[in-house]
């Protein structure tokens, strides 16, 4: 669970490339393009420029790099050339990368093309609440100040907070302990400790929080068909508070955050 410093240097290496993924598919003409286009572009980029490994594919029989979870999707969503990002839609895109033994795992929700207002409400306040719950890394908390800070900010807009999935511990595994749940309550929960790695990836409903699984379990969708939104880091705690490995190379944190060495 604990990291050894030069464990965290080989997680933060796999963190800035897949940062610099996300940098990439920035740059893509995503309206017009399918989802299976961008998995296999993401694919030739980890594997042909940055000689790394996509760490999902394989996982659990899932057959691609990223998940591609649109609209009303959750979580898993499966890259396919029938699925063509349209103007108005919102798309999340969930990757891992591992370089050197070690993950890294982020996830972002992008708008596509002119989004209508509750549409770009529900994304903002989404990453906003991963930040809150970023906010609340630091040695001596809790896990419970992490889902608890989350989860009153997607109540204080009017959302609410899928309970069925949670960030985890991230090392040479993609899923360690502990679980990090997106809601709670504060000063409760494992107390947090210089070293630990772990994902804060918060998945918000513009209406309820009930869910749909499909059989395999790919992908899962929101039970009303409203919108579901979600973004993701890798974070570690440093001695004086938390560093973020996943930071994209143009993104301003949202809270102090340590920029050096974990």
């Amino acid at each position: 669970m604990i990291k050894r410093p030069d464990e965290l240097a080989l997680m933060a290496e796999s963190g800035r490339l897949l940062a610099q993924v996300f940098a990439h598919i920035d740059r893509l003409p995503l309206e017009g393009m399918n989802t299976l286009q961008i998995n296999d572009e993401v694919e030739r980029l980890i594997v042909d420029t940055l000689h790394a490994r996509p760490a999902s594919k394989g996982q659990y029989g899932f057959a691609y790099v990223l998940n591609a979870s649109i609209d009303d999707v959750v979580c898993h969503g499966v890259p396919s050339a029938r699925d063509v990002l349209r103007s108005g839609q919102i798309v999340n895109l969930d990757i891992t990368l591992e370089k050197n033994g070690y993950i890294a795992d982020s996830s972002t929700t992008y708008l596509i093309g002119e989004v209508a207002y509750p549409a770009r409400r529900l994304v903002q306040a989404t990453y906003q609440a991963m930040w809150k719950g970023i906010a609340a890394v630091r040695p001596g908390a809790h896990l419970g100040d992490i889902g608890s800070a989350i989860a009153r900010h997607a109540r204080a807009h009017g959302y609410s907070v899928v309970k069925e999935f949670c960030g985890h511990g991230i090392g040479r595994d993609m899923h360690e302990e502990p679980q990090i749940l997106h809601y709670g309550h504060a000063g409760t929960g494992l107390q947090l400790q210089e070293g630990m790695v772990f994902t804060i990836e918060p998945m918000i409903n513009q209406g309820k929080a009930a869910i749909i699984h499909h059989p395999d379990q790919w992908p899962v969708h929101t039970r009303d068909g409203k919108l579901s939104a979600q973004f993701e880091h890798t974070v570690a705690v440093t001695a004086t508070g938390v560093r973020v490995l996943t930071l994209r190379p143009d993104e301003t944190p949202l809270c102090a955050v340590d920029s050096g060495t974990p």
